[in-house]
């Protein structure tokens, strides 16, 4: 029997339906699926999808308003940074069989003309300096976003405090073991016993806080955050690296060093909020201990992504970093369900949601 061909194959997507108020129901999607192309267009690419990543960001980009970059369109293929391969190509820049890293939409083809490919953002990626969901996780946005926002905007240097929360996460697992390496104590922030112990054992923090902790017989008034910090940061925060948004920036917020720096990198907190999110209540810290609190996006520095990925790279293959990635099932089908466990915590390490065979 001979293999398929192009002109086999059904391409399944996912379109966004319709905005959603709160977490994304099934309202929200429709699965549609539609040939896919049997020559690759005009200086362009077809790209078979190995696996997708799930990303807090996601959430941001179905609202529609003004933001760092457009909405999902209603009835689009929803936005997703994803790895694949290389099925036919017109373009001189890219080879049938080439791995490659892209904006690749949630579905299990992308094809496009030769802009299409640059709006995407499509690169070679090289196999051999990691897996293809580390090419998601520590080597892809998550890594660049922990790197640029840590080295650019928290400006470490040695000796320093730094909190971050997600700590489990993809940025947040990273953020830490590059602090880490450059000489800082580092103090990261999960939720439930399995995350902080890995944190620190796997990972190399000097503490994690539980902020899901339960309290103690007889408090009567309990925050698991604010006495972590008050026990593991004594003298305060010099970098706090957020993404989490809502109480646990205002509870950091109030043990600042002078001179801190706040990386606003998410909110995962708010970002389902249907009142309006929590903005920090004790911001006047900012004024008192002469500190600055910056956003950053990741796509400022896409023209740096070389040199980032170079460092990690070299330190993954001297197991001086790890990359953890919780790989989920099912396909594009599958994506509803598994960007709920995102907002839910449940991921334990870089969500990845796999489509193809890796």
């Amino acid at each position: 029997m001979s293999a398929p061909t192009l002109a086999d194959l059904v391409n399944h997507q996912v379109r966004l339906a319709a905005r959603p108020q709160g977490l994304p129901g099934p309202e929200c999607w429709q699965i549609t699926e539609e040939p896919v192309p049997t020559a690759a267009p005009e200086g362009g690419l077809v790209v078979q999808v190995r696996a997708l990543s799930l990303d807090p960001a996601m959430r941001g980009w179905m609202n529609e308003g003004r933001s760092y970059i457009p909405p999902v369109g209603l009835g689009e293929v929803m936005r997703a940074g994803g790895v694949g391969t290389v099925v036919a190509s017109t373009h001189p820049g890219f080879a049938v069989g080439d791995a490659v890293s892209g904006g690749t939409g949630v579905q299990e083809y992308w094809s496009g003309d030769g802009k299409a490919v640059q709006r995407a953002g499509f690169t070679k990626i090289d196999l051999a300096l990691g897996s293809w969901t580390q090419w998601l996780n520590v080597l892809g946005m998550p890594g660049m976003t922990a790197y640029f926002g840590l080295m650019d905007v928290g400006q470490p240097k040695a000796g320093e405090t730094l909190v971050v929360s997600g700590a489990a996460g993809a940025v947040g697992q990273t953020v830490g073991q590059l602090a880490k390496l450059k000489g800082l104590r580092v103090v990261g922030i999960a939720g439930g016993p399995a995350k902080c112990d890995w944190v620190v054992r796997e990972l190399g923090f000097d503490a994690c806080i539980d902020y899901k902790a339960i309290a103690p017989a007889g408090a009567t008034r309990w925050d698991p955050v604010r006495e972590g910090l008050k026990q593991h940061c004594p003298d305060g925060v010099d970098i706090y690296f957020d993404n989490v948004g809502g109480e646990i920036l205002d509870t950091v917020l109030t043990r600042l060093r002078r001179g801190a720096r706040i990386v606003i990198c998410g909110a995962i907190s708010q970002y389902n909020a249907t009142e309006g999110m929590q903005g920090p209540k004790n911001y006047m810290s900012l004024l008192v201990n002469r500190a600055r609190m910056q956003g950053m996006v990741v796509f400022d520095y896409a023209d740096r992504y070389p040199e980032a990925i170079a460092e990690m790279a070299a330190h993954l293959k001297a197991g001086r970093m790890t990359s953890r990635e919780d790989v989920v099932d099912g396909g594009v089908a599958a994506f509803p369900s598994a960007l709920l466990g995102l907002f839910k915590g449940s991921n334990f390490g870089k969500l990845v949601l796999r489509v193809a065979d890796l």
